[in-house]
């Protein structure tokens, strides 16, 4: 009796692993076919677009909020909730044509003040999105369905701008009833509503029953389940329990090529990878010690180790598909004694110590590990620190930290993935840079519409910027999913983002 409840156990104990995220909590078994569930691979920290900086917020907004305009699979600008706009010939005015009967998950009305409010709340001092919408000078109503954005002048990435976070129109009413506390009760525009969460564990939407796309979405819900492990996201991929991953074992790719269940999408993406480094506080408040760091890292051989088919390496913020990406620009082979005598000019002759904030994930975990061993030989010793995703972010945000290792998705327009980062006052300059001649060239950069005149301006940046090292660039991670094939009505969109109202289980 003992041995056959013994066996019970185990099994039962097998199943909780197979199912069950990094967390320990079970990953679901909504299986019918009015539900889709995604994996991610970190749990959302702030379902609030004026406030959220991370990617997997950013998955679960696509179904949540509409914007105005959005990406085709071409990554070509389209229409949304703005149906059509018109650009004055100075560049600095956009008038824009909203549609008529759409309406917000709490049943209020979308019109050309409630975006006329979701802007001025974006540029709010305490918002992420301030700097994305810096240049704008004021928003009219021009009639209940026409918004003016006049601009301070012009610029270029606007338009893309609004593709993402900053273009997500939020319900006023909601926001007006829950201050706040609106990133625990998100109401927008989309396919899906907000239903319930388990914070570690699911995130539960429910079908928007009054969606202004007819016949959309397909099915009555959508579970995000946070599974951080991407092989147990895997497991749960072949068992069923999850549809769609947003990160796939980058080892596993060329074994699935012939499997039945299950098939990968594999796309090289906008977004790189890397790790900030403090510049306010030691020791990384002198550059030679920041340089040394940066020549020792072998970018190629993380790639390769880590990645294999699914990422390459990275120098910069700009990937091959940004019109601001330089084939030339490369790092120096890694010198160990070119980098002793940095240590030695900064006073560090027998090496430091500093310890390096990384994500709990696998990939995440064996990119640090590299990282040690790759400055060991100079006498740089790296403490390695595991740290929740939302946690890394907040500590990130408050300066509590020496080195963090937080890349960024990446956006189709260059000053996207480069601006927040880098200018003095960006909201995500985590590394606490600030260069006078980087600023205006990020704001010359923002004016020019000339895309040649623009690259160039960039590539002043990066020689400058490689020279202070706020920030070290290592990898451009691929957008790779898993998918059931049961799944129909999947499109890659070029900024990876699993678009939700047109998917169906056969």
């Amino acid at each position: 009796m003992k041995k056959s409840w013994l066996i019970a156990f185990i099994l039962l104990l097998g199943s909780s692993l197979l199912l069950g995220g990094c967390n320990g909590q079970q990953a679901g078994t909504d299986r019918d076919e009015d539900t889709i569930n995604i994996s991610l691979n970190a749990d959302p920290p702030k379902l609030d677009p004026a406030y959220s900086s991370a990617l997997v917020d950013r998955m679960v907004f696509q179904s949540i909020f509409d914007k105005l305009v959005d990406l085709d699979q071409h990554g070509n600008i389209v229409p949304m909730l703005a149906e059509k706009r018109e650009i004055s010939p100075d560049d600095k005015t956009f008038i824009f044509h909203l549609r008529k009967g759409v309406k917000f998950q709490d049943g209020t009305d979308f019109n050309a003040e409630a975006v006329k409010f979701n802007f001025a709340r974006y540029m709010q001092p305490d918002s992420v999105r301030r700097n994305e919408l810096k240049l704008v000078d004021h928003v009219t109503a021009l009639d209940p369905y026409t918004v003016k954005v006049q601009l301070k002048q012009p610029f270029a990435p606007f338009l893309a701008v609004l593709t993402d976070r900053a273009g997500m129109m939020v319900s006023p009413a909601a926001v007006q009833k829950e201050g706040k506390n609106f990133m625990n009760h998100p109401v927008g525009t989309g396919p899906f509503l907000y239903k319930s969460r388990i914070k570690g564990s699911t995130i539960v939407l429910e079908k928007n029953p009054h969606y202004w796309r007819k016949g959309l979405p397909k099915v009555n819900r959508v579970v995000y389940k946070v599974i951080v492990d991407p092989n147990v996201a895997l497991m749960n991929l072949r068992s069923g329990d999850v549809d769609i991953t947003n990160k796939f074992p980058p080892r596993e790719i060329g074994r699935i090529i012939n499997d039945a269940q299950v098939r990968v999408i594999n796309h090289e993406s906008e977004g790189y990878q890397g790790f900030h480094l403090n510049m306010a506080k030691p020791p990384f408040n002198k550059k030679e010690l920041r340089q040394a760091v940066d020549l020792l890292i072998n970018r190629e051989a993380i790639a390769k180790v880590v990645f294999g088919p699914a990422g390459s390496p990275a120098y910069s913020p700009f990937v091959p598909s940004h019109f601001a990406y330089n084939p030339d620009d490369r790092p120096e082979t890694p010198n160990v004694k070119k980098a002793k005598e940095l240590l030695e000019k900064a006073g560090m002759k027998n090496g430091f110590t500093f310890t390096l904030k990384i994500p709990t994930t696998p990939a995440g975990q064996q990119v640090g590990q590299m990282i040690q061993n790759m400055l060991r030989p100079a006498g740089i010793h790296v403490q390695l620190e595991k740290v929740e995703f939302g946690t890394m972010i907040e500590q990130a945000e408050t300066g509590n930290m020496q080195a963090v290792a937080l890349g960024w998705s990446g956006r189709p327009d260059p000053d996207l993935n480069i601006y927040d980062f880098l200018a003095s006052t960006g909201s995500q300059n985590y590394s606490h840079y600030s260069n006078p001649q980087v600023d205006r060239l990020l704001i010359d950069a923002r004016r020019e519409m000339d895309q040649s005149k623009r690259k160039a301006i960039y590539d002043r940046i990066m020689k400058i910027v490689h020279e202070d090292v706020p920030y070290v660039y290592l990898y451009n991670e691929h957008d790779v999913s898993g998918l059931s094939k049961n799944v129909q009505g999947f499109q890659y969109i070029p900024d990876g983002l699993i678009r939700t109202a047109e998917l169906s289980k056969k």
